[in-house]
Formats: structure tokens, sequence, C-alpha cells
């Protein structure tokens, strides 16, 4: 979906920056991902048995998963992200969320973080998708917006100094507005917190 400029970004290439439709950029936060960050804390607390990190990046969550012993795989659809996980001592395997994914059906958690709820501007389809890769009794640990704020879609687009990328659908799910989506998805909101101004919700099938 990024594209060869989220790999660029991740190899420490040009800076890279999000462009949204009315002209507004903002830096690409690849350093947000490179690293444990505040509110990440939590949301590693609440990990429990097989973990997927799905759009795992650069693998942070990945890792500090792994480095506690905890069974984990990070997947992601970039290959330079993958690669840096596989580096930092973390499975990974570069795969596709809505394409065949190891496990499906059997891991104890699924990660969203950063917002990856989003991925692909439909976030419906996703949240059934990701439904069905715990087991019966897992869940689905995701972070989304503030609340307060208005459920969108919204075309992006990626740019660094030499070259453009091509835009793409990313969704935007307030926190008071994962009730509605559980249940448009058959779904069960367990629990919401905050930490760090970062907003999460827990979803069981």
């Amino acid at each position: 979906m990024f594209g060869e400029l989220y790999e660029e970004a991740l190899r420490g290439g040009a800076p890279v920056e999000v462009e949204h439709a009315d002209g507004r950029r903002r830096p690409l936060p690849v350093r947000d991902w490179l690293r444990l960050r505040p509110g990440d804390g939590g949301l590693l607390a609440r990990c429990a048995g097989a973990t997927l990190d799905v759009g795992s990046g650069p693998g942070r969550l990945t890792v500090a998963l792994a480095r506690r012993g905890a069974p984990v795989l990070g997947i992601d659809v970039a290959p330079s992200a993958v690669a840096l996980t596989v580096a930092a001592g973390a499975p990974a395997l570069c795969r596709d969320v809505f394409g065949r994914v190891p496990g499906a059906g059997r891991w104890d958690t699924v990660l969203l973080a950063d917002g990856n709820i989003g991925i692909g501007g439909d976030p419906e389809a996703l949240l059934r998708r990701v439904l069905a890769l715990p087991g019966r009794d897992g869940r689905v640990l995701a972070e989304v917006d503030p609340p307060g704020g208005r459920a969108r879609v919204e075309p992006l687009r990626l740019r660094s100094g030499r070259s453009v990328g091509e835009w793409f659908a990313w969704a935007h799910v307030p926190a008071d507005a994962a009730a509605g989506l559980a249940a448009a998805c058959a779904a069960t909101v367990t629990g919401f917190w905050e930490e760090a101004g970062r907003w999460f919700v827990a979803f069981r099938p």
C-alpha cells in the first residue's frame, strides 16, 4: 500500500511525508515505529498468549514480545519492514492480512497498533478479517482515534523531494465509534483504555 517511498523511509533514505488531499503534509512517523513509545506498555501487557502483530512495520512490538519470551509473529507487506524485524531478532513474514496468514483461527491476541485499523480504508472489512484470526477465546487489540472525532475515510499519499506515491485510502475510527463497528461485525467490545494520549479498544469475536 505505501510502496517504494515507505521502503525508502525505512532504509533511512530521504525524508518522506504523508500528504492529505487538502495539501497538508506531515512527516511519516518512522521514528515512532523504530523504538518503543509512550503508550506501548499497556498494550504489550495485554498481549496474552500467542500474538500476531498485523502491520508490524519494523517490528518494535513484535521484538518487545519476543524478548519477553512470548510466542509472536509480525506480518507486514513491506519487505524492508520485515527484514528490520528479523534483524532485530523477532519472527516476521511478508504477508497481506487479507491473504494467507499462518495460524489463522489459533492466535490468542491479534494487534492492530498505530491506527492500523485504518488499513485499506474499510475498518469493517478489516475487523471482520482480523476477528477470524484469533481462536474462540482470543481477542483483537486495536489502537483507535481519541473519542469525539468523526469516523471517516481519507485519501493519503507519500511524497519525498524526488517522487510522489499513489493515493491510498485510510480510515479513522474514534474510540466512541468502536461499539458500532463491533456490532456491524457481530463482535463485542470488552474494554477501552487510554495511555499517553493514545486510545485502545479490545474486541472479541
